[in-house]
């Protein structure tokens, strides 16, 4: 499994984001709160393994793909399953 599907897996443990992981270049990830159109993100991940929003924030690496999924959920309002 590649970090963005793991990334994509521990997103989906948070009840109220929808995940789509993209594989056309760049592969990443999109993730929308299921209850509010304003609130979407995309993820890619870098060279050296960090986890990077569209805007540049930096989520955390691929060492603890479970803590940058948190992260995106916390910015993304949402509650863990």
């Amino acid at each position: 499994m590649s970090c963005l599907e793991r990334f994509a897996a521990a997103t989906r443990e948070h009840i109220d984001l929808s995940v789509r992981v993209m594989t056309a270049a760049p592969p990443r990830v999109q993730v929308r709160n299921r209850f509010s159109e304003n609130l979407t993100e995309t993820v890619t991940v870098t060279g050296n393994g960090a986890f990077i929003t569209s805007w540049g924030y930096r989520l955390g690496t691929v060492d603890s793909v479970e803590d940058a999924a948190a992260r995106l959920a916390y910015l993304m309002a949402a509650l863990p399953a």
